[in-house]
C-alpha cells in the first residue's frame, strides 16, 4: 500500500540486489497494485529491440478481480530514476472476464502480432455468491482469447481438445506457436501433465486457432520458465502437490515445430528451501530466476524473504549452475495491523521482464528525493 503501483526496479550486480519503486509519467493512467496477473512483452515483430509490457487481469488490493488490460512502455531512464507510460487499453468483442492466474502471450505470424490469453481463476459468478462463499474461485472457461491490439478487437475460441480450466500453468510462445503445459484444475483439484499445442495462423481474413493434444507433459504448477538461449527454455520452482514443491528441472527445448521436455540436473538447493512450504518467484530474462522463500521467524520481521537468484545455463555453456543467495528484509512505514497478509494462498509467483540498462546507469545512495516521496524503504543487507 505505500507505494503507488507495487511496480518495482530490480537489479542485481555483484551480488546485490537493489530495489527502487518505479514512475510514471503524468499521462499515465492509475495502475493498481495487482497479485497473479498475466505479463508478457510486446514487441513490434519478433526481431524488434522495441518492446512494451503487456498486464492484464490480478487481484486489486481490495480483493477484487480486474478485468483491465494495460501497456506499459519506458519512456526515460537515467541514474536517480525510471519513468514508464501506462496506458489502459479498450477492447471490443469476447473480452475475456476478470481473472487471474491465467497467461497471456504474444505470436507472430505472416507479419502480424496478436495476444494470446488462456486460463486463470475467477469469483463464482455473483448471483451464486453467498457470506459464506463470497470469495470462492471457479475454473475459468477453458477458452482461447486472441486479442488484437491495433484495432482493439478480442475474439474467443472454444477447440473441443480443451475440456477443462487450468490456472498457474506454464506457456512458452515461439513464433506462430504456444505450448502450454502443467497447471493446477480447481474442479478436479489435479495437477495433470498435460501438454497442449496451440497453432495461430493470422491469414489476410479470419485468424485460424488449433490445438493438439502433445504426449510428455509435467505435472506442476506455479512453475517459472526461463530463457537460456533463443530455443532453449529451463522449467523451474512450483508445486507438485498441494503441499509438496517440485524441486526437480526439466530444459524445453523448441526446434522445428516440435518441442522437447527433460530433465537436467537440479541446482544444489540449500536446506532452507528444501524445507520450507512454500516459495515464489519469477523469470527475469536470460536465463536468471529470482527465488524467495518466507523468512524463517516471521514473529520477528514479519515481511522478512530469503530471495535467491538462479542463474541457469544453456545446453552450450560448460559452467555448472549457480545459486547465489540474498537476504532481504521489508520494512514498510505503516502500522501492520492496518494491512492485510500479502497472500493467502501457498501458489504465488511475482512476474518480472528485464530490458537493458547502461552501465552508467548506476543506482546513486544519495538520490534520497525519488524514495521519500513514495515514503517506502527496501532493507537489504549481505
Amino acid at each position: 500500500r505505500s507505494c503507488p503501483t507495487g511496480v518495482f526496479l530490480l537489479d542485481v550486480k555483484q551480488n546485490e540486489l537493489k530495489m527502487k519503486p518505479a514512475f510514471f509519467s503524468n499521462d499515465s493512467c492509475y495502475l493498481p497494485p495487482l497479485r497473479y496477473p498475466a505479463v508478457c512483452m510486446l514487441r513490434g515483430n519478433a526481431v524488434s529491440d522495441e518492446y512494451q509490457y503487456i498486464i492484464h487481469g490480478g487481484k486489486t488490493p481490495n480483493n477484487d478481480l480486474s478485468d483491465k488490460i494495460y501497456i506499459m512502455s519506458l519512456v526515460s531512464k537515467n541514474s536517480k530514476k525510471t519513468t514508464f507510460q501506462c496506458v489502459e487499453k479498450d477492447l471490443g468483442g469476447d473480452v475475456p472476464e476478470a481473472r487471474y492466474g491465467h497467461t497471456i502471450n504474444v505470436v507472430h505470424s505472416r507479419g502480424k502480432t496478436m495476444s494470446v490469453i488462456f486460463g486463470g481463476r475467477s469469483y463464482i459468478p455473483l448471483a451464486q455468491r453467498t457470506t459464506e462463499k463470497w470469495n470462492s474461485v471457479v475454473d475459468c472457461l477453458p477458452s482461447v482469447f486472441l486479442i488484437d491490439f491495433e484495432f482493439g478487437c478480442c475474439t474467443s475460441y472454444n477447440l473441443p481438445e480443451l475440456q477443462d480450466g487450468l490456472s498457474f500453468h506454464v506457456s512458452v510462445a515461439r513464433n506462430d506457436t504456444i505450448y502450454i503445459l502443467g497447471g493446477h484444475s480447481l474442479q478436479n483439484n489435479t495437477r495433470s501433465p498435460s501438454l497442449y499445442k496451440l497453432k495461430v495462423d493470422l491469414p489476410l481474413g479470419s485468424p485460424a486457432v488449433t490445438c493438439t493434444i502433445l504426449p510428455g507433459g509435467v505435472s506442476v504448477s506455479s512453475a517459472i520458465v526461463t530463457q537460456t538461449n533463443d530455443s532453449e527454455f529451463v522449467l523451474v520452482g512450483g508445486y507438485q502437490s498441494d503441499n509438496q514443491k517440485r524441486l526437480v528441472c526439466n530444459t524445453i527445448v523448441l526446434e522445428d515445430n516440435k518441442i522437447e521436455i527433460v530433465e537436467r540436473a537440479s541446482p544444489d538447493w540449500t536446506p532452507d528451501i528444501k524445507h520450507c512450504r512454500m516459495w515464489f518467484g519469477s523469470d527475469m530474462g536470460k536465463g536468471s530466476v529470482l527465488l524467495g522463500i518466507p523468512g524463517a521467524n516471521k514473529q520477528l520481521i514479519s515481511d522478512a524473504n530469503y530471495f535467491y537468484i538462479l542463474r541457469c545455463k544453456g545446453a552450450e555453456d560448460d559452467d555448472e549452475e549457480e545459486l547465489t543467495a540474498q537476504i532481504c528484509s521489508q520494512t514498510p512505514t505503516e502500522d501492520p495491523g492496518d494491512s492485510t497478509a500479502f497472500e493467502d494462498s501457498e501458489e504465488f509467483c511475482t512476474e518480472s521482464n528485464s530490458f537493458d540498462v547502461d552501465d552508467t546507469d548506476t543506482y546513486n545512495e544519495d538520490d534520497t528525493e525519488d524514495e521519500s516521496e513514495t515514503g517506502y524503504w527496501i532493507i537489504c543487507s549481505a
